[in-house]
């Protein structure tokens, strides 16, 4: 590890450790090799989903990813298997083509037993410009029906808005957020944030009102992140301080960090700032040892 990055994890390790655990570790039986995850409560927003989530993007888009690439017979067993873990945390996104295929996963999955996140790229929209309020908006509540229509539900657990990367997405997107606004009152949606590649953007949706939830990225090495850790640590502890719920992405810096999952898992259970997690992992065997890790290192007390 970097001297640096080695440096900053060991310190928020150590801030960390002297915190009570807020989550009691699930009993296992002495013959359970794969543990199921905690089920965690993801801030103020009264849903509760497992500790980490089956992710289905990686590698992704123009629609599809290295999951959808799979096939559907694939890519269901491997739904199957996270949820047969105990894993009730889907992470799908427009962008990723992997609504369609998720469905197919929900004809054995039981819908009122999971979360469902998933995301709206908006860059598909190039008509959605800021003279056209009326009509951005009525994109953004035709693509939420056609989500539900592509997975086969009435409502979605999470709607983010996908790949933020300017400070001033608040003002560029104002018609989408009233569209999720309205779907939140009617029942559709449960919950809206936003997912962020640019930490000027994760500093915006720390300060705004509208945000219930942050997808960052984050992990010990710095991998595929935003910043340094020490720019992006302060800025997602006040993020958690100003009440957002914070799930965690590249935890292994989009596979990037495979040789040190162990030390990535130990960092995000310890270091306070998430409420959950994601991880893209492509095969059984893979989420398994995450699954094992994340029972090996309990999560501590979340910061604020």
């Amino acid at each position: 590890m970097p001297e640096f990055n080695r440096r900053r994890f060991l310190a928020v390790s150590a801030g960390t450790a002297t915190l009570a655990s807020s989550i009691a570790p699930q009993v296992v039986r002495a013959d359970d090799a794969t543990p199921p995850p905690p089920q965690m409560p993801i801030g103020k927003t009264g849903i509760v989903m497992s500790r980490v989530g089956q992710g289905t993007g990686m590698h992704g888009g123009n629609r599809q990813s290295d999951h959808t690439r799979k096939g559907f017979e694939n890519f269901v067993a491997l739904m199957q298997h996270a949820y047969d873990r105990g894993v009730t945390f889907f992470d799908l996104a427009d962008l990723y083509g992997s609504h369609v295929y998720f469905r197919e996963a929900l004809k054995t999955i039981p819908r009122d037993k999971v979360s469902i996140l998933t995301k709206i790229w908006t860059r598909y929209d190039s008509a959605c410009t800021p003279d056209a309020p009326k009509f951005c908006k009525q994109i953004a509540k035709t693509t939420l029906d056609r989500f539900c229509h592509e997975i086969a539900t009435d409502h979605l657990n999470i709607v983010l808005l996908h790949c933020m990367m300017t400070p001033n997405w608040p003002d560029q997107l104002a018609p989408y957020m009233e569209a999720l606004d309205e779907a939140k009152q009617r029942g559709q949606v449960r919950a809206v944030g936003v997912s962020c590649h640019d930490l000027r953007a994760v500093v915006t949706a720390v300060n705004s009102p509208w945000v219930d939830v942050i997808l960052a990225r984050i992990n010990p090495f710095g991998a595929r992140m935003d910043g340094n850790l020490e720019d992006v640590v302060p800025v997602l502890t006040k993020a958690r301080q100003n009440g957002k719920a914070i799930l965690g992405m590249k935890i292994y810096g989009e596979g990037t960090l495979v040789d040190n999952k162990e030390e990535c898992i130990q960092f995000a259970q310890e270091n306070g700032l998430l409420d959950a997690m994601t991880v893209g992992a492509e095969t059984p065997a893979q989420m398994d040892e995450t699954l094992r890790l994340i029972a090996k290192y309990p999560v501590k007390k979340l910061i604020g």
